[in-house]
């Protein structure tokens, strides 16, 4: 299920907001502003944010500008300024859409899935993927471990995906850098690392042997014998 971060200060509107994504099938988790966003990223797996400009303790370009500068969260801006300046501004510094309020549901629902088809979030044709305990459901970006499923955040199903799709292939860090984030990315390969870690907690340490490490080079997926 999609995770969306609605960032409004008023609280009827976000109110609002998550109840008609929630009837479109979608998870929602709110913040006021600066401080509640940044908690919620740091305690949920967030799959895109609704980001309004104008917040008490910090607008939202500036805190577009951050995020872009260690993640790729897509964002869309909510806006009661239209006008062109604004809109250019925000996706200059990064923002993948600009909405201007009042909207409507159904077109901020049009708006969410267009930049989740634009990110690579939404399915693709590649079949499902079972390996030893693994069944990895690319088409509905599903992970079942001995029958568990188990959620993963988009950049963790698709290091697994790659390394799944190719067992017992080593990956350089640098290599899954490239595949699972795009050019832009100005973190280094550590970040990997972080994933794999989180990655190994969250399928159990059975299952976990499975996503192994190759000492000073990277990482490739292999079932033990």
């Amino acid at each position: 299920m999609v995770h969306v971060l609605i960032v409004d200060d008023e609280e009827d509107m976000r109110h609002l907001i998550s109840m008609y994504l929630q009837n479109s099938g979608y998870k929602t988790s709110e913040a006021e502003g600066y401080e509640e966003l940044y908690s919620c990223l740091s305690k949920e797996n967030i799959d895109l944010i609704l980001l309004d400009i104008m917040l008490p303790d910090k607008d939202g370009f500036e805190i577009c500008r951050e995020l872009r500068e260690k993640s790729e969260i897509p964002i869309i801006f909510l806006s009661a300024k239209g006008e062109e300046w604004d809109k250019v501004k925000g996706l200059k510094l990064g923002g993948d859409d600009y909405m201007v309020k009042p909207f409507s549901p159904g077109e901020l629902v049009a708006r969410i899935e267009a930049v989740l088809r634009r990110t690579s979030y939404q399915k693709n044709n590649e079949p499902k993927i079972g390996m030893g305990s693994y069944l990895l459901d690319v088409e509905r970006r599903k992970l079942k471990v001995s029958g568990r499923e188990v959620e993963l955040t988009f950049k963790e199903f698709e290091l697994l995906k790659v390394m799944m799709s190719e067992p017992g292939k080593v990956f350089s860090r640098e290599a899954l850098l490239d595949r699972v984030w795009d050019l832009s990315y100005q973190g280094g390969p550590r970040t990997v690392d972080t994933h794999i870690k989180t990655l190994r907690m969250k399928v159990g340490e059975d299952a976990g042997r499975c996503i192994q490490t190759v000492w000073g080079y990277g990482y490739k997926f292999e079932v033990p014998r």
